[in-house]
C-alpha cells in the first residue's frame, strides 16, 4: 500500500507519453527522417530538466521521499564507453520500433508485439547481470 503513490504517478507518466504521441512509432520515424521537431524538443527538455536535477542533487537542495539526500555516484567518461553505448541504445531503438522507456504504456495501449521487446530488454538486462564483471565501466 505504500507504493501505491508511484504506480497512480506512473500511470499519469504512461497516460501523459501517449497524449503527447511520444510512443507513436510515426512520431520516432518522423525524427529519424528529420522531418519533425516534435520529438526532438521533448528529448531536448527532457536533457534540460536532467541537467537541473542533477545540478540539484549535487547541491544538495532535492531529497528523497525519505528525507535522505540523493547520492550521485561520479562516473568514468569517455568516447568509447559514450559511443558504444549510444550505437546499442540506438540500434535497440530502431529494430524495436519504439523508445524503450515506454514499453509498459505500450502494452497498456494494447500494443501486444511490445512483448518481444520487453522479452528482449529482460534477457537483456539479464545477460548484462551475469556479465557485469567482465564489461568496461
Amino acid at each position: 500500500m505504500k507504493y501505491i503513490k508511484f504506480f497512480l504517478v506512473g500511470i499519469l507518466f504512461g497516460i501523459v507519453m501517449t497524449k503527447a504521441e511520444i510512443i507513436s512509432w510515426y512520431r520516432i520515424y518522423e525524427m529519424f527522417k528529420f522531418q519533425s521537431f516534435h520529438m526532438y524538443g521533448i528529448i531536448g527538455s527532457a536533457i534540460v530538466l536532467g541537467m537541473i536535477s542533477m545540478f540539484l542533487f549535487r547541491k544538495k537542495m532535492v531529497k528523497t521521499f525519505e528525507g535522505n539526500d540523493v547520492y550521485v555516484a561520479p562516473k568514468k567518461s569517455g568516447l568509447y564507453r559514450n559511443l558504444l553505448g549510444g550505437i546499442l541504445f540506438g540500434l535497440g531503438w530502431a529494430l524495436a520500433g519504439a523508445c524503450p522507456g515506454p514499453m509498459f504504456v505500450l502494452i497498456g495501449k494494447g500494443v501486444v508485439s511490445i512483448l518481444v521487446v520487453i522479452f528482449g530488454a529482460t534477457l537483456g538486462a539479464f545477460l548484462y547481470g551475469l556479465f557485469k564483471e567482465k564489461l568496461p565501466h
